[in-house]
């Protein structure tokens, strides 16, 4: 009896050491793979972008077309917990029409604490005003990972 009930034992303890690796396994899965956020327009570019759990911001995108004009792009945190919260996280100074923005956020720059790490109902915000607005064409897509 005491024989059967320590294999029993042993049995559950090795399953559940196999669905705690699975989990694990899935958790980091998640953790790497980025959601991508799009839109495109012919204004100013005043969008938010967010998900409904804690997330990272992995990369910005966007390509302009048309005539020439530059001006600067603000990528800043829109917090959950009010207008005292929010913050720029950084201006690309010169954005526009052959400026194309391609900002990677790399993997050491994402590590908790991150300023690139938002909470759940934050929302990462990118504005831009269009220096020729109707005659410079932008599409923009940002990377969006589940954080940790």
């Amino acid at each position: 009896m005491t024989q059967s009930i320590t294999n029993i034992l042993r049995t559950a303890d090795a399953a559940l050491a196999r669905q705690s690796e699975e989990i694990s396994q899935i958790q980091t899965r998640q953790r790497s793979s980025v959601t991508a956020q799009s839109t495109s327009g012919t204004g100013n570019i005043d969008a938010t972008f967010k998900l409904d759990v804690r997330f990272r911001l992995s990369f910005v995108r966007c390509h302009f077309v048309g005539t020439s004009g530059l001006a600067p792009m603000t990528i800043s945190l829109d917090a959950v917990v009010g207008v005292s919260y929010d913050t720029t996280l950084f201006t690309v100074i010169r954005a526009g029409v052959s400026r194309d923005v391609n900002l990677r956020i790399p993997a050491e720059e994402s590590t908790d604490p991150s300023p690139w790490t938002f909470q759940p109902g934050d929302a990462l915000r990118i504005q831009w005003t269009n220096p020729d607005p109707g005659n410079i064409t932008w599409g923009l897509q940002v990377g969006l990972a589940i954080a940790s």
